[in-house]
């Protein structure tokens, strides 16, 4: 799997090149901004890239509208995001049109390497990984759209974990209940929103994200 590398601070840039390699990554670039970055993944086309979003010159949000470019210009590309901020106006527009072969984890959050790669893998497979925290940013700055306040407690716990992109076994494993009870909590999420529901996981992620960040 080939990867490109987007982080400035070059401690964390080298510890990523070293982690990856070791576990069997082909790491194409590992750059420091995001013009870098563009050129990079135009020049190796990888199957993702990990991109932090403060980088240079102003160290705000460069890296997360180069990742915005990146799924525009090249959608076969998968993005994960690993950053310590959680930027919800470009969070939306990441995840809004196409949350498929994407992700967004937070650096202090990821607490095992082998939850990391994971994240990586199934991202680069067409896949979605995103933190809890970053999902629950993304519910509160779309909790004023129109039939997410009808949503009990419990279907947004359930709302949380499909938008993390859990199957519904992995939602019933989380919240302790049987997968038949998992599924008419789906069932009546996608009703009281007015989204089809669907045995695909990633377009269950579409539609939740859409709707959320709408």
């Amino acid at each position: 799997m080939r990867v490109v590398i987007a982080e400035d601070a070059a401690m964390m840039r080298e510890g990523l090149v070293r982690l990856l390699t070791d576990r069997g990554f082909e790491v194409c670039a590992a750059v420091a901004d995001a013009d870098e970055l563009r050129s990079a993944v135009a020049a190796f086309r990888p199957d993702v890239a990990v991109v932090d979003i403060r980088m240079p010159p102003t160290h705000t949000d460069e890296g997360l509208r180069a990742a915005i470019d990146i799924r525009r210009d090249h959608p076969g590309v998968g993005v994960l995001v690993f950053s310590q901020y959680v930027e919800t106006r470009y969070a939306t527009r990441l995840l809004a049109d196409r949350p498929t072969g994407v992700g967004y984890l937070l650096k202090d959050r990821v607490a095992d390497v082998a939850d990391f790669v994971d994240a990586l893998t199934r991202v680069a497979s067409g896949g979605t990984a995103l933190d809890p925290e970053v999902v629950g940013h993304l519910m509160r700055a779309g909790s004023h759209t129109t039939g997410l306040a009808a949503l009990t407690p419990r279907e947004r716990e359930v709302l949380a974990l499909m938008a993390e992109g859990r199957s519904n076994a992995g939602i019933a494993a989380a919240l302790v209940i049987t997968p038949g009870v998992v599924e008419k909590h789906v069932a009546s999420i996608f009703a009281k929103l007015g989204l089809p529901a669907s045995d695909t996981d990633n377009r269950r992620v579409l539609a939740v994200l859409r709707h959320v960040s709408g």
